[in-house]
């Protein structure tokens, strides 16, 4: 669990980081790349609250 909590928070900081790109030079390029990585980064989250929910059906 620990592993998906780290492996999230990282993924939200590289689209941070993208998205601060795309803020100070202007290329569309790093948008895309920050839209991918949150795209990830909610499936991601997704999967790992799935997981919690169904440890705690089982």
């Amino acid at each position: 669990m620990l592993l998906f909590r780290w492996l999230i928070l990282l993924l939200l900081l590289g689209a941070v980081a993208s998205f601060m790109f795309y803020a100070g030079t202007g290329q569309a390029r790093f948008k895309r790349y920050g839209l991918t990585i949150l795209k990830w980064t909610l499936i991601a989250a997704f999967g790992f609250f799935a997981v919690l929910i169904l440890e705690r059906v089982a």
